[in-house]
């Protein structure tokens, strides 16, 4: 009988082809007409790698992933450089002192810059809502600044709520950063795959022990398999036909555009907090340091439908999770697992996901239950 795993993406592959490895026979049940989940990338008619649910930059601290997924794909070792347009100027975001000194005047920006490093100390990241509890009257000024241009705005596109309204989780992923590193992650691993997330994924599905079926819900044939355990990485509320209600996500469209330019903007990511509904503007060869007279965009618009973003971590999505949850721990003994961003109601990155699920992945080894 076969380990079924229910769901095609960065959690059900990892698990595919750690099963695979030992010899288990595993069934991918996959409702997409591809593989890969919201990492999936393809090339377009100009041969513009594009990646079709937004920009995903692999970054991390743990060694352990970086070098499982290095198995299967070389990198482009490429460090994420966003760009945010703040009162009539590309800006460097998240906000770091180079921002700051490019939107005040150089007195009062070193003025700001010492009392930040003074309070706070150099190379710290302060969350803005944290800011914003400051008493000193300049670190006041700018924690409004900082508030209104760059984040209130943009985290209402984003969310559709007030960032006083979203999981302190969520709002510290976005800090003022107090240091001349403006790039957008400090992680000591960043890169993309050389020839995509979807080559480096077919790489690791390429066992005879893995068969995937795409197009298929797996509500559909669930009478009709067999297995002697179950892996499900799919919503959690789907799983139980949404008895204790819907949990929330923020979604997104993105409208893909080529244009007859070899450039459109300076970055390959460009964030518009306050001026368009839209929240920013991806140039995908600039990911991907491909060369092409020609240039593709997405951009991405939050939305209430679309395809499932962001878990909308409040409380009463919390709530409802953890009746869901309560379900899951009972199918245990039947061999049913939950795990995975969608099944666990988790903000997870990539590396979290990858490390999330090597480490479930070596509980089961441990204990002789795979």
């Amino acid at each position: 009988m076969k380990r079924v795993i229910i769901g095609a993406g960065l959690t059900g592959i990892t698990l595919a082809e750690r099963f695979a490895s030992l010899g288990k026979q595993v069934l991918i049940i996959e409702k997409r007409n591809h593989f890969g989940g919201n990492c999936y990338d393809f090339k377009d008619r100009n041969g513009i790698l594009v990646h079709k649910y937004g920009s995903h930059i692999f970054h991390t601290d743990y060694k352990e992933p970086w070098d499982y997924l290095s198995k299967f794909t070389d990198w482009i070792y490429y460090q994420h450089r966003v760009l945010g347009f703040i009162d009539g100027k590309f800006v460097p975001v998240p906000f770091n002192l180079n921002t700051l000194y490019e939107l005040f005047s150089t007195r009062v920006a070193g003025k700001l810059e010492d009392k930040l490093i003074n309070k706070f100390g150099y190379g710290k990241k302060i969350p803005i809502l944290v800011l914003k509890k400051t008493r000193d009257k300049d670190l006041k000024f700018l924690a409004n600044f900082v508030y209104k241009k760059v984040f209130l705005y943009y985290t209402k596109k984003q969310w559709g709520l007030k960032p006083e309204k979203i999981d302190p989780s969520v709002t510290a992923r976005v800090p003022l950063v107090i240091s001349r590193d403006d790039r957008y992650f400090q992680d000591k691993y960043q890169g993309i795959p050389k020839e995509g997330y979807t080559k480096m994924f077919r790489r690791m599905l390429q066992n005879q022990n893995i068969e995937i079926q795409l197009n298929t819900d797996y509500k559909d044939i669930k009478n009709e398999i067999k297995y002697d355990s179950m892996f499900y990485t799919g919503p959690i509320d789907e799983f139980f036909d949404y008895k204790f209600g819907k949990l929330d996500y923020r979604c997104l469209e993105i409208n893909f555009r080529t244009l007859n330019q070899e450039s459109c903007q300076s970055a390959a990511v460009v964030n518009y907090p306050n001026n368009y509904d839209f929240t920013r503007i991806i140039e995908f060869k600039k990911l991907t340091q491909q060369k092409c007279q020609k240039t593709t965009i997405g951009i991405e618009y939050p939305r209430n439908n679309g395809f499932m973003a962001w878990p909308v971590l409040d409380e009463k999505n919390k709530r409802t999770l953890k009746k869901y949850w309560q379900e899951a721990e009972k199918l245990k003994k039947n061999n049913i697992y939950f795990i995975g961003r969608l099944a666990e109601y988790k903000y997870y990155d990539m590396d979290d996901t990858i490390k999330r699920s090597l480490d479930f992945f070596n509980q089961l080894k441990e204990k002789e239950t795979i």
